[in-house]
């Protein structure tokens, strides 16, 4: 029978770990972009995606869970936000429909996380 890991910190967090992947396919694809997105598309896709890890690192970092859950339904939000920016990449031809389809099974796999800690520290809260 293996041990799982104790929790001491945000790096130890799974959904962190696949948010930092994330993040760096997110810089790799947006480099393909045109250069006139750079300011526009570009800027708010790659701040969109780095806030989805950011806000779980922030929120872990708070005194108390109730504050914890508000940066994780930050966090939630943002992948929101990214998948709605990949949408427009996509109609806008700079992304192909492929890589929307992988991108977004990721981003809703990581929705369901959020919603399943957020589910935890609320049943915690609760007992």
């Amino acid at each position: 029978m293996s041990e799982s890991k104790k929790i001491t910190s945000y790096h130890d967090l799974e959904i962190w770990k696949r948010g930092i992947q994330l993040v760096k396919t997110v810089y790799k694809i947006t480099s393909e972009f045109p250069k006139t997105e750079l300011y526009g598309l570009i800027s708010q896709t790659q701040r969109a995606a780095v806030s989805f890890p950011a806000n779980i690192a922030e929120g872990w970092g708070r005194e108390s869970s109730k504050n914890y859950i508000q940066f994780l339904r930050n966090s939630r939000g943002s992948i929101f936000e990214l998948d709605t920016l990949l949408i427009i990449a996509t109609e806008l031809n700079y992304i192909s429909s492929d890589q929307l389809v992988e991108l977004q099974k990721e981003i809703n796999e990581l929705g369901k996380m959020v919603n399943s800690i957020i589910k935890k520290i609320n049943t915690r809260i609760s007992e």
